[in-house]
């Protein structure tokens, strides 16, 4: 059987591949060093969906894909899902460096860091404002997928108040371990005039595009701090502009943006009650070990013919 690598990381995955797989080598441009038209796998890199077209165009055998990211709402073009393609994700992977960024984002805000840090550089000994804690704080997550579920274990760890929302009811609410309160569909909405902090860890579909809205922000508390380490486009960014600006939160914890890179010219660079990072929270020395990993049980049982694990429901887009 031919699968398809990308350079950058067939030196892993090679050694640990079964002797009866033969591999064709991909470059970042979608090129391959042999013919891939007969190839049935294919373990796509951090490349971008025209060049994923590229290579669906040179290989129409192709009946798996598997991605290193957890949201594919940027893979779901014409090509991947009007064919019989199997597409998986490398949801869980990147749970528990996110979940650490969010609780570093909580503390950064609770704890009023940015100030301590400027005083430090003015070398100047403040009379710094009580900081808050997180023990007893509410945190609403949007999206109780692996990330969410990592964000609550911790969450809860530090004594928060998690509560959690999914698409659809659930009825085993232990599955969820620090979650005291678990909504769907939009019932979330009603939760924020409680939460201190909402998160947002839900993935980009035409449902959710958008739907941290004026109207939404204007439900939450003045006092409250929203994350976003999903997808900027789940937030309507005109209307968060306002919020901030106008206090109707207390700020934000943006990791991801509609246009990335964020333009240099974007206010949000230079809002004061705000904290932007370069879509930097999945980001760890074990992402690669982990994706790797989930890809060659997955090859295993492709093999095999067993189901396959993390596939995307294409009609969903998660």
């Amino acid at each position: 059987m031919k699968i398809i690598l990308p350079n950058q990381i067939a030196a892993d995955v090679e050694p640990l591949l079964p002797s009866d797989i033969h591999v064709i080598h991909m470059n970042t441009e979608g090129e391959c060093d042999a013919d891939p038209s007969d190839a049935e796998v294919l373990f796509r890199w951090w490349t971008p969906g025209s060049t994923l077209d590229k290579i669906l165009v040179s290989a129409p055998k192709l009946r798996w894909i598997h991605t290193p990211s957890a949201g594919v709402d940027h893979l779901l073009t014409p090509s991947i899902v009007q064919r019989e393609i199997v597409l998986t994700n490398n949801a869980g992977g990147h749970a528990i460096p996110i979940a650490e960024f969010v609780l570093a984002y909580l503390l950064t805000h609770a704890k009023h860091l940015p100030a301590l840090h400027a005083a430090q550089a003015e070398h100047h000994w403040s009379e710094h404002r009580s900081a808050q804690e997180l023990m007893d704080a509410t945190l609403l997550i949007i999206g109780l997928g692996g990330i969410g579920q990592a964000i609550a274990e911790r969450a809860a760890t530090f004594g928060m108040r998690v509560w959690g929302s999914r698409r659809t009811a659930h009825s085993q609410d232990n599955d969820y371990p620090g979650v005291t309160q678990i909504v769907s569909g939009d019932a979330w909405r009603t939760l924020l005039p409680d939460a201190d902090y909402v998160v947002i860890a839900t993935p980009l579909t035409p449902e959710t595009r958008g739907m941290i809205d004026a109207t939404a922000l204007r439900a939450m508390r003045p006092s409250a701090y929203l994350v976003n380490i999903a997808r900027g486009a789940i937030i309507d960014e005109a209307a968060l502009l306002t919020a901030l600006r106008e206090g109707w939160i207390a700020g934000a914890a943006l990791d991801t943006f509609e246009t990335e890179p964020l333009p240099p010219d974007s206010p949000f660079w230079s809002l004061p009650n705000v904290f932007v990072t370069p879509h930097c929270s999945a980001l760890s020395p074990r992402l690669r070990q982990r994706a790797i990993a989930l890809f060659l049980d997955n090859l295993t049982r492709y093999q095999q013919r067993q189901p396959l694990r993390n596939v995307v429901d294409k009609e969903a887009g998660y």
